[in-house]
């Protein structure tokens, strides 16, 4: 009897694997993939935010082309003939950053977004999902960067000041030792005056360097070679007065190495926090990670209010100069995977390792 032909049963919308991009409305598939819906008569894109569609009623499309060529029309939320709506609106907020930069004085709420044509209140949600700032935390952190740098350049303290669109003396030293980390003359003498206190020990990690100033501990650095990471500290801080080998801050970097040991004792110790705002916000929610757990970089973005900051909180850990008190290491990727760790992904693997062990 000859053999029956195999009888060919056609896949459905659901075991084609772009569809999981669909219902994920992955955004990393824009551009790539279109799909379409002949009940409402839509084209769309896979970030479509509208709700998911019944798959049997789902057509996928591999260019705008064939998506055209159903004769729907293209869908009004997700816009998939021209650019995404969070393309757009990053483009908006570059926008209104490149206004704040280029302005002598710090532009209202409202001239920032009259200048890209929405209200005052959808431009202020839309700027700090995109960058993790206020635009008024912006303007603050980018002031921050023109006083330090017209205190590097030479300029006086006055010039930084006004250069930097502050009105008034008065309103920068409220906020400069906040914003410095140390008064301004110290910080354009390069640290000059400030004494910084530190020492270097032994841990099963490496060479541990710990150095404080008089408002609390500034640098926990963990290396390979004691000499480079003193040279980090010297780069740092170039004319402070760094003080080494005192026995009795010894006995402080010794908590520090009880504490990289064993992470359950805790370390309760005074922190001199360096950073712009931003930075801070990302350094407090890393201190909030109890011992033993981990969180991925797009639940910090959350936690402080910034959904869509992931580069951005990215590279406020990779600033971190406070290793194990500001807890970056417990960052890891959406998968659980290891990321990058600035003292060595093999050490952020030990101290994970340690701390789970610790809190079984």
């Amino acid at each position: 009897m000859p053999a029956q032909p195999t009888k060919y049963i056609p896949l459905t919308v659901t075991d084609d694997p772009r569809w999981a991009r669909v219902v994920a409305r992955d955004k990393s598939a824009d551009g790539e993939l279109w799909y379409s819906v002949s009940t409402t008569g839509v084209y769309c894109r896979p970030s479509c935010p509208s709700r998911i569609a019944n798959p049997n009623n789902v057509q996928l499309h591999d260019s705008l082309a064939s998506a055209r060529a159903t004769g729907f029309r293209p869908c009004k939320r997700c816009n998939p003939e021209g650019p995404s709506v969070e393309s757009e609106q990053a483009s908006l907020v570059a926008k209104a950053c490149r206004i704040i930069d280029e302005s002598e004085e710090e532009p209202s709420l409202e001239q920032l977004a009259d200048a890209v044509g929405r209200s005052p209140s959808y431009f202020h949600r839309m700027f700090k999902a995109t960058t993790g700032l206020t635009p008024k935390g912006y303007a603050s952190a980018h002031r921050a960067r023109k006083v330090r740098a017209g205190l590097v350049s030479g300029n006086t303290v006055t010039e930084a000041i006004y250069d930097a669109g502050f009105n008034s003396s008065g309103r920068f030293y409220e906020k400069s030792t906040g914003m410095l980390g140390m008064t301004p003359s110290q910080y354009r003498g390069g640290g000059a005056d400030e004494e910084i206190k530190f020492a270097v020990g032994q841990t099963s990690l490496g060479a541990i360097l710990v150095a404080s100033s008089k408002k609390g501990v500034a640098s926990i650095l963990l290396g390979d070679d004691p000499d480079a990471l003193v040279r980090h500290l010297q780069d740092r801080f170039p004319k402070a007065c760094l003080i080494g080998a005192d026995r009795d801050y010894e006995a402080l970097v010794a908590q520090v190495v009880g504490f990289v040991e064993s992470p359950a004792i805790g370390l309760d110790l005074p922190l001199d926090v360096r950073g712009t705002a931003f930075q801070q916000r990302v350094w407090q929610a890393l201190q909030e990670i109890p011992v033993g757990e981990t969180v991925s970089y797009a639940e910090i973005a959350r936690r402080i209010g910034s959904p869509k900051a992931l580069r951005a909180v990215a590279g406020a850990c990779a600033s971190n100069n406070l290793a194990v008190a500001i807890p970056c290491h417990r960052v890891v990727r959406n998968d659980g995977s290891l990321s990058g760790y600035a003292w060595g992904v093999e050490r952020k693997r030990v101290l994970l390792d340690r701390e789970a062990n610790n809190a079984a």
